[in-house]
């Protein structure tokens, strides 16, 4: 990666602990500051204390963001509120709600109504057969049994919330998932249209490519930001 590149802030799909990341921030090396962006503990947190809490994480005045999953939302109300801090924003398998949505509205009818009504009387942690079925499609089993294990279940806001008010111009990009059956290519293709991505790879896994191929997406991180670098120059 070039030597003049912007640090990154990491952040994590809904309910996944901070060390999904840890191989992929060993190929991009220590020569880039890696961040995983922490998440507000308290059990009422809304979608704005999820991105107030990245915000406060920056590890320098700038950051390229990597959203994946539902972090793709934190993301999104990050350079909502905070547009001088982002140089770009590259999501991952994301969740991407248009302006003034939601990850609950993003999702189409009628599964946000199904999702709508699941979380409402089921609470937002998934069983554990759609955890391993889904989510962690493709994965070691000791792996899929420690994601479990460290699953972390966030509060109803955190889906429910809509997007806060700003804009942000800047370099954006889509990593898509080919093989992911959490959130299907097709509608990875919407939210990647959603975030008006000029820059847009795809890598052969499931949901995580983080933990299935963390090399090729440390490639594929580095090369979004040597890109964004070049443009600069």
């Amino acid at each position: 990666m070039n030597t003049n590149s912007q640090s990154l802030l990491l952040l994590s799909g809904a309910g996944l602990p901070s060390w999904i990341w840890d191989q992929t921030r060993d190929h991009i090396g220590e020569e880039v500051t890696t961040t995983v962006a922490p998440r507000p503990t308290s059990e009422s947190a809304r979608l704005r204390d999820y991105a107030e809490a990245a915000i406060a994480a920056m590890p320098t005045d700038q950051v390229v963001l990597v959203g994946h999953s539902a972090g793709g939302v934190v993301a999104s109300d990050i350079a909502r509120l905070a547009p001088e801090r982002v140089a770009g924003f590259l999501a991952v398998s994301a969740i991407v709600p248009p302006a003034g949505g939601s990850f609950v509205s993003a999702m189409p009818v009628p599964n946000r109504w199904v999702l709508s009504a699941a979380m409402k009387f089921a609470g937002t942690k998934p069983p554990e057969s759609a955890i391993r079925k889904n989510l962690a499609s493709g994965l070691d089993g000791q792996v899929v049994d420690r994601l479990i294990s460290d699953f972390t279940p966030e509060p109803q806001a955190y889906y429910r919330d809509r997007l806060s008010q700003g804009t942000w111009d800047g370099p954006r990009g889509y990593v898509s998932s080919t093989a992911d059956r959490e959130l299907p290519p097709a509608l990875q293709k919407r939210f990647a249209a959603n975030l008006g991505a000029t820059w847009q790879r795809e890598l052969t896994t499931g949901h995580l490519p983080m933990l299935e191929d963390p090399a090729g997406l440390a490639d594929t991180i580095t090369a979004f930001v040597d890109e964004m670098a070049v443009a600069a120059d």
